[in-house]
This record gives structure tokens, sequence and C-alpha cells, in this order.
């Protein structure tokens, strides 16, 4: 199946591999994120358990006879599977009967609960975690310095972004969901509003049958908003929130927030925990972030102007952009995303990790005039780590709002989000 309108995406090589080595991929990820249109984009069959027209068949089916919904040309593409649970078994075992690859993709929007399949799918799912558009997939980025070259040594940049602040205020707003990128200013804004308000109302309730609080799920989001990029602790969320007078429990957070996470709306970011020379201790909290920084201006009802006019908070959603893109680059290169800080207040926005071993870090500055001060940080930082038992960093970047990518006399290196890819 081919979709001529189709945007490529990062993870397009990734399911490519996948199907090439594992029976079934599973694509997780937010609802609208792209995961049907990639996986339609190579499936040669379809079941859409969502379809309104035959879904009450298909869960009947499903719950007699679930073999008869896998039929089809392969790669079969079985779209929310997590409306039937008992597929995901059932696909495990038809891989298992047919013993080759790329047989099946399964995409799905929330994640079950624990208990709802009897096997893990090890050694027959490949799993692929699907995130909103980066810069570089909706062409905003000119993808003029990737990431995996700052990996294999080729540090020496020059490049030049066509982003603007205006531009990337206006990025954060509308965010990164496929369906959004094209649309007019006003229509793609309102579908950012419309998406949060579908969560608050509908899907957090739904991901494990458990009726919320919708005013207390607003309430929930906006103190997140508050509060992204940053280690806040659970105490502070909720004084922030009783601060409306509408009180919530440890209890009812750990509930909201894990649907949340289920819903793969909250991905918040672990400490890195790194080999140092020092006895400093390495704080462990993890850093609060949405899955796109979109959902932080809807929630809080913020449009490209309002945040412009507070550039403090624009820093956070700045942040909160490049960490969705360098997470989507990233797991590109298979790596991961952590943050560092210390007891003696040092810190790095992002540190970069993979695989094998190679590590870079990144400071976050909207604008140039805190470039001097970040590139300080990571040199201290870079200091710090015990190369006898780690690498050296492959890189140390400050990420910008600004035009030019170049390195530095010192080896840091200066990129404009508009400048980065894979």
């Amino acid at each position: 199946m081919s979709n001529n309108l189709y945007l490529s995406r990062t993870c397009d090589s990734e399911l490519q591999n996948a199907l090439s080595t594992m029976g079934a991929v599973l694509i997780e990820g937010a609802k609208w994120c792209g995961k049907t249109s990639t996986a339609a984009n190579v499936a040669r069959s379809t079941l859409f358990m969502q379809d309104t027209d035959n879904a009450l068949s298909y869960q009947q089916m499903a719950d007699t006879k679930p073999s008869l919904l896998l039929k089809g040309d392969t790669p079969r593409l079985i779209d929310e599977w997590q409306m039937s649970p008992v597929l995901w078994d059932a696909v495990r075992f038809e891989v298992d009967k047919r013993r080759t690859t790329g047989q099946f993709i399964l995409t799905g929007s929330a994640v079950p609960a624990d208990n709802v399949t009897a096997h893990t799918g090890t050694g027959r799912f490949a799993r692929i975690l699907m995130r909103p558009m980066s810069l570089y997939e909706s062409q905003e980025s000119n993808g003029t310095v990737s990431l995996a070259d700052l990996f294999d040594g080729n540090c020496d940049i020059e490049s030049l972004s066509n982003l603007s602040i205006e531009q990337i205020a206006f990025a954060i707003c509308r965010g990164g969901f496929p369906a959004t990128i094209g649309k007019s200013d006003k229509n793609a804004l309102r579908m950012s509003i419309d998406y949060i308000e579908a969560i608050i109302n509908h899907d957090i309730s739904r991901v494990d049958g458990v009726e919320k609080n919708p005013t207390r799920v607003r309430l929930l989001l906006r103190s997140l908003a508050r509060n992204i990029a940053t280690t806040a602790a659970v105490h502070t969320i909720l004084k922030d929130i009783e601060s409306t007078e509408t009180s919530i429990s440890d209890k009812t957070f750990a509930v909201y927030y894990n649907a949340l996470r289920r819903i793969f709306v909250v991905e918040a970011m672990p400490a890195w925990l790194p080999s140092i020379r020092s006895k400093t201790a390495i704080r462990t909290a993890f850093k609060h972030h949405f899955v796109d920084p979109s959902i932080a201006t809807a929630v809080m009802r913020l449009n490209p102007e309002a945040i412009l006019k507070d550039f403090e908070y624009f820093g956070f959603l700045f942040e909160a952009l490049c960490t969705r893109d360098i997470r989507i680059y990233a797991q590109h290169n298979d790596g991961d995303v952590f943050h560092y800080r210390d007891k003696s207040g040092l810190e790095s926005d992002m540190i970069v990790v993979l695989r094998d071993g190679r590590w870079g870090a990144i400071e976050v500055k909207l604008g140039n005039k805190q470039i001097e001060q970040a590139a300080k940080n990571l040199l201290k930082l870079k200091e710090k780590i015990d190369v006898d038992k780690m690498r050296e960093p492959s890189f140390l970047m400050i990420i910008t709002g600004g035009k030019y990518a170049f390195r530095r006399r010192d080896g840091i290196l200066v990129v404009p989000i508009g400048c980065i890819k894979s």
C-alpha cells in the first residue's frame, strides 16, 4: 500500500529493519503521531480495529477465532490492536507457526494492562516507539548537521538555519502531529487544542476504564506544563494544583500520571548516572516532559504571540521542542536521552548515550546571551567525567534558536535547532 502524500519519517528505516529480522513489529506512540500512516505505507493488507462499520464483528471474531483476523497479505497491519488484546497472543502463535519474518505490524496508542497478554512477545516482536514529527521530518529543519556525523567525529560544521524565532514559536504551539503540517496557522493551532481536550475528556479514562475527573486532569496537565523541562517534585506539582482550591492526593496523582504515561502523553526524562572523578552526589530526579511541546501550550491556552512575550517560559518550551527532536534523532542512532544535575548545581539539559558507549552533552539556549555560560558548564562537566571508566564525549553542543551553526575555538558546537537531523 502506498501513500503519495506520505512524508518520510525517521523511523521508516527502523521499521524496514525490524520487519527483516522479526516476525512481528509493534509501533507504539501517542494518538495522531502517524503510526498508522507509517505502517500502512509498507503493509500489504490492513485490519482497522476502530472501523465503526465492522468494529463489533471484529471484536466478536477476536473473542471466538482471532486467527481469522490475521489472514491477509503480509506484512499485515493490525491497527489499534489493544482494542482486542487477545490478538497479541494470536499474532505470537501465528509467527511461531509461520517461522518467517515480516508477517505483522501492530500499532497501538495505549499500553494495555500488564496482565492482558499471556506472553511478552520476546523473540517474536520488535518494538518501535514513534513520536510526533521532528522539525526535520516536517521539513522545517534543513538537516545540515547530522547527529550520526557528530558521533562519528565529523564536528567541523558550518551552516545556516532558515528558522526565525517567530517560526520556532509557531512550531512549538502547532506541534509535530502530522495532521497539522501544512494546515493554515489558525486551523493547525485549533487542532492542538482539540487534541488536548480529547485527552482530558476521553482518552485518559478509556486507557484503564477508570473514570477520571476532567477538572483534575486539566489542572494536573497545566501544572506539568508550568513545570515543563524541570525536575519539580511531586509535592510541588500537588501544591501548585492546590493553589486553585482543588486538591489531588498522592494516590490520585499516581493513577492519573500513569494513565497519561500509558497513552504516551507524558514522557519523563531520566537522570544520567555516569562515572565521575569526584564524590559529588548526582541528582536522580526525572525531568518533566510531554511527548510534544504543543500539549503544554494547548493546555495553557497560549499561542505563539503569547509565548513570545514571556521569554523565560519560551526558553523552557524551546527546551521541550529540542528534547522531542533529539529523542527522535537519538533513537534512530540506537541511543537514549538523559539529563544531568549534581549537588553542586552543575547540569546539562540533555545527554545522548549510544548503546556502544559513545555519548555527547547538550545545553539548550534560546538566545545568544547565555551561550558563554552554557559553554563553561559543558567544559566543567567534561572535566568531571572519569575518562578511565568512560569515553571522552563525542561532542559538546549548545542548541540555539539562532541562525548560525559553527564550531567554537574551545571545540564546543553551536547549532540552531533548524539545522539538526538524525
